[in-house]
């Protein structure tokens, strides 16, 4: 059974930094592209950051140059650096995989940015 497992979520000030971290089991790790998402309240969850089998990487527009997506296969964890944090990236992250076409979602971890 695949398992996804967020953590590094706080609270922060506008400007800081945080690194969140997904850990992952049941699955043949270094095989999947990763995704990263979030939820603010009253919004549609969205893209945020994603990575392929291969390191390759994508962002949202409004992640771009702040936040940085990476995977340490050995360790079975993909991690969000972000940076230059504002309010507006106040929301739920969630952790995100496909295997055999089906996916697989952490419980989340809460990032709140106060101004």
């Amino acid at each position: 059974q695949v398992q996804l497992v967020e953590s590094g979520g706080g609270l922060v000030q506008a400007g800081g930094s945080l690194r969140l971290s997904c850990a992952a089991s049941g699955t043949f790790f270094s095989m999947n592209n990763m995704g990263w998402y979030r939820q603010a309240p009253g919004k549609q969850r969205e893209l945020v950051a994603a990575i392929t089998s291969g390191g390759r990487t994508n962002y949202a527009d409004s992640v771009k140059g702040r936040f940085t997506i990476s995977r340490d296969n050995a360790k079975n964890t993909v991690y969000l650096q972000m940076s230059s944090l504002n309010p507006e990236d106040t929301a739920v992250y969630f952790c995100n995989t496909m295997v055999l076409s089906h996916p697989y979602w952490g419980q989340g971890t809460q990032v709140t940015v106060s101004p």
